[in-house]
This record gives C-alpha cells, structure tokens and sequence, in this order.
C-alpha cells in the first residue's frame, strides 16, 4: 500500500529517483548555468566597454560592465587567489557529491552550485591579470545591491536550496532524518 512518503508503493521516498536520473539532472544544470554563464560574460565583453551601463528596465535593472577581483560587494580585493582556492575546493566537494545523489532536489542545488562556481573559477583561471587571480565579468544590477553575474546567481539560489534541504533533514539519497 502507498503512503504520502512512497514514490511508487515500494516504500521508495518520493524525492529519491534513480542514480543515473538525479546524476543526468544535477550535471545537466551544472552545464546550463555553466554556459549561460560563460556566454552572457562573452556577450558583455563584445558589446559594451568596460565601465559601461546600459538601462535594460527603468530604476530596476541595467547591465554594468565590470571586473571583480574581489568577492560579492569586491570584498577581499587583494585575496583574489583565497577565492581561487575556495572555489576550486567547492567545485570538487559539489562534483564528487553529485555522483552520489538520489534526491531531486539535492540534483538541482549542487548542479547548479557546481555549474555557478565552476563559471566563476574559469574567470579566476584564464582571465588577466593572472592564472589563479583573474578578474570575474560582473554585469547584473539591481538598485542598492552589488553587481553580479549569471554564475553568481546559480550560486545564491544553490546555497538557499541546499540550507532548506539540510533544515528539513533532506538527504543525498531522498530520505528524511528522524
């Protein structure tokens, strides 16, 4: 008999799907916001000058064309190789966990943590000044916030599921902590 936990009255939970599914999902994100990334970055160098603003909707949103060698609002500026290696060690910790999930959810939050991170290490890779401390393409802004990128994004919206799911005792396999 299938309960409300059940997926398929196996006594399977219902956030927990096949390895080879929640793998496909999670390293599908991971490439999608790792492209949209990149290609929006590519886009902004070849269409504006840095420095350069343009209104995208009135008082709401506008690409600004900057390099950020520091992190969200330039913090640690002269750090640019910390951010490096926190970056390239999440990159890791999120990819060697994808290969271990079950859960739905759990695939969307480190696909697209591993998919925002690894856009932004590319930048502090292979951007100037230098490999390791290079510059990260920031376009989006808000009013009174920072300006960010599409990596970024991923990133913030990857923590915020990842903390749900760790408060709500969501496992990598689908089951819930007692």
């Amino acid at each position: 008999m299938s309960t409300a936990l059940d997926g398929a009255g196996d006594g399977t939970p219902r956030a927990a799907v096949s390895g080879r599914r929640a793998v496909g999902v999670a390293l599908t994100l991971a490439v999608l916001a790792y492209a949209l990334d990149q290609l929006s970055k590519l886009w902004v160098e070849r269409t504006m000058e840095l420095g350069e603003s343009i209104v995208v909707i009135p008082g709401l949103l506008r690409w600004h064309y900057i390099l950020n060698p520091g992190a969200a609002f330039s913090i640690g500026e002269g750090h640019t190789w910390v951010f490096t290696l926190i970056q390239a060690v999440v990159a890791v910790v999120a990819l060697v966990q994808i290969a271990r999930v079950r859960s739905l959810p759990w695939a969307l939050a480190l696909g697209g943590l591993a998919g925002g991170v690894l856009g932004n290490l590319t930048d502090r890779l292979f951007r100037p000044p230098s490999f390791g401390q290079g510059h990260v393409v920031d376009m989006i802004s808000v009013p009174r916030f920072a300006v960010f990128n599409v990596a970024d994004s991923f990133i913030v919206c990857s923590m915020i599921l990842v903390c749900l799911l760790l408060v709500t005792g969501r496992r990598l396999d689908g089951t819930r902590e007692a």
